[in-house]
């Protein structure tokens, strides 16, 4: 493995911790501290509770991670307008 190589898992997020960090417990059943790339950062996109997420890893430290990646699922809409769209006043 070549020394810039990064892993790639995925996980769901089990807790938000302060100063923007997640503890996310990875498919593999391990439980790591991860934080918001940067991109995310740049484009609001909010990680919650219960999110799939995909997670980079650097081989030396197992412990700690990048979330690169945040999956949509139907649960939650994307966007303010598509939950306004859904609402009907009386």
């Amino acid at each position: 493995m070549a020394k810039e190589e990064l892993l790639e898992l995925e996980g769901v997020v089990t807790d938000i911790l302060p100063d923007a960090r997640f503890r996310v417990a990875l498919d593999n059943d391990h439980q790591i501290v991860a934080y918001t790339a940067g991109k995310m950062k740049k484009h609001r996109i909010r990680t919650l509770v219960g999110d799939r997420v995909t997670v980079e890893m650097t081989p030396y430290d197992l412990e700690k991670g990048r979330i690169v990646f945040r999956h949509k699922d139907e649960r939650a809409p994307a966007t303010r307008s598509q939950a306004r769209k859904n609402f009907r006043r009386r």
